[in-house]
């Protein structure tokens, strides 16, 4: 999409693609900033940006390179977070983005960072492992300088996994000549991980779910359930939403779409969908179209694939009562208009899938402490962060008769534009 904003010269307007879509966001609730408004550009411009290249040897012998970035957004609030995802498509506008909305999602739950993303630009199903570990520690050791347990603190994202997170932090170690397991969250549990993250941003899909039907009297029991993406977080909030009561009726992947009106039998889902095929191949349900998910009548419609999924066209089509967003930046703002005007609620990204960095923060103090919580400890600390959040945006958004983005946009921005102002300007 194309811009009205003035854009630094590294970006085309006609290319600026989901950096576009944050600063829309941004601009919507700069009007309620008050007397921090002067200082909204700040959330315009990435503090730092990386782009390096990341040559490896194949298995062939040959040497491939691959474009690597690592932005970090604004660490007015404290160090930046934020995950690394490998994906053929990765562009600095997205990351760009996404490391905005990190930005965001850590203020609107109140953990002390700033927002980071990073991504290589490859298809990692045409790696071998070996490979994979090659891109994962050269990546690794070019942002190296930049990245830190109280600099920068990556985590996992699209097509990236706890043994992604444990090599990123062996090169980091190896790097600084100490083992430091704060430079990454989301490993595994023998390297200081913490129980409860790999279904963290799931559980807190669900909790925020729950939460809002408890405010609109649409109860997850036995509510309808269509999701979009069948990964790290779709799954999971799946198995949450029928073993709590309600009709997954549809599951999309990568592949294909199923669809059973009486609901889909999630635990065999999950065990078939990593076969080759995906969901499409289980077996289960019956299969459909792609563009047929988007208008199936449910309660609770949860895109928890890629960004920008949902545009003007689709979100015309969609019939859900409440769309919770599973992903970052699945909805476009013209989307979101038209799902206001269509009376659909719209719980943002930024406190939807917040569980996830929420347990990465944990998992961060407890390897500082080198004290570990029990999984028990860590949901209830999650549930308690993620309700009182979403109590206070729910509660600017009816005072102000905002949408819950924008009030989610006002919380975060009032937040890191404060810290700007009392830190001042160096030198």
């Amino acid at each position: 999409m194309s811009s009205p904003h003035a854009l630094p010269s590294y970006l085309e307007p006609a290319g600026v693609g989901s950096w576009g879509v944050f600063l829309e966001q941004v601009d919507r609730a700069a009007s309620s900033l008050g007397e921090l408004a002067y200082l909204v550009e700040t959330l315009k411009r990435p503090k730092r940006i990386l782009i390096v290249d990341v040559p490896i040897k194949l298995d062939n012998g040959a040497v491939a390179h691959f474009e690597g970035y690592r932005v970090q957004h604004n660490t007015s609030r404290g160090p930046g977070k934020g995950g690394v995802r490998f994906h053929q498509n990765v562009c600095l506008s997205d990351v760009m983005a996404l490391a905005g909305w990190m930005s965001v999602k850590n203020a609107v739950i109140g953990v002390p960072f700033g927002g980071a993303k990073g991504g290589v630009r490859v298809d990692p199903k045409t790696l071998s492992l070996k490979e994979l570990e090659r891109l994962t520690r050269r990546y690794t050791s070019e942002i190296n300088m930049i990245i830190g347990p109280d600099k920068d603190i990556a985590a996992p994202d699209v097509n990236t996994s706890e043994q992604t997170m444990a090599w990123m932090m062996d090169t980091y170690s190896m790097n600084v000549g100490h083992t430091a397991t704060g430079v990454v969250t989301g490993k595994p549990l023998a390297l200081g991980g913490s129980v409860g993250r790999n279904r963290a941003t799931g559980q807190g899909v669900f909790f925020i779910a729950r939460e809002t039907g408890r405010r609109l009297r649409i109860p997850t029991q036995g509510a309808a359930v269509a999701i979009q993406g069948f990964g790290n977080v779709g799954r999971p909030a799946a198995e949450l939403f029928a073993a709590n009561g309600a009709r997954v009726i549809a599951v999309q992947d990568a592949y294909g779409t199923v669809y059973c009106e009486r609901g889909l039998d999630i635990p065999a889902l999950a065990r078939a969908a990593d076969a080759p095929g995906g969901v499409a191949a289980s077996g289960l349900g019956e299969r459909i179209d792609t563009e047929a998910f988007w208008e199936l009548p449910t309660d609770y419609l949860v895109p928890a694939a890629m960004e920008n999924q949902i545009d003007r066209q689709r979100a015309q089509r969609i019939r859900t009562r409440v769309l919770i967003e599973a992903a970052n930046g699945p909805t476009t703002p013209g989307a979101d208009d038209v799902l206001a005007e269509r009376g659909i609620t719209v719980v943002p990204d930024v406190i939807a899938n917040a569980g996830g960095v929420t347990v990465s923060y944990f998992e961060w103090v407890q390897d500082f402490s080198s004290f570990f919580w029990s999984e028990d400890e860590v949901n209830r600390r999650l549930e308690q962060i993620l309700i009182g959040a979403f109590d206070r945006i729910w509660d600017i958004a009816q005072h102000k008769r905002l949408s819950l983005r924008t009030a989610a946009y006002i919380v975060a921005c009032e937040r890191v534009l404060d810290a700007r102002r009392i830190r001042g300007l160096y030198p």
